[in-house]
């Protein structure tokens, strides 16, 4: 699977989580937050799929995906990211 392919997988993750997904425009990547108790998660909507996919994966990883089931293939990604992050 390529990086843009996750990006539904992961839309879909964050849903079951609670998360909702935001696609906005401006001058940052993206990224989580709580506002008025609600799980965001804020992308630069200008982003290249690819970059989009890095950035939702990020902030699940920072959620914390142990409780939720994912393909294999999507948590690895997932993990690959976090990983490649710090």
């Amino acid at each position: 699977m390529t990086a843009e392919e996750f990006l539904p997988e992961l839309e879909q993750a964050a849903t079951e989580m609670g998360v909702r997904i935001r696609y906005e425009k401006g001058d940052f990547d993206g990224g989580y937050c709580i506002l008025r108790e609600e799980r965001i998660i804020v992308v630069n909507k200008k982003l290249h799929p690819s970059r989009k996919s890095s950035v939702i994966a990020l902030a699940l990883g920072d959620y914390g995906i142990d409780n939720i089931y994912l393909k294999p293939i999507v948590r690895t990604f997932i993990e690959d990211e976090l990983v490649r992050a710090r």
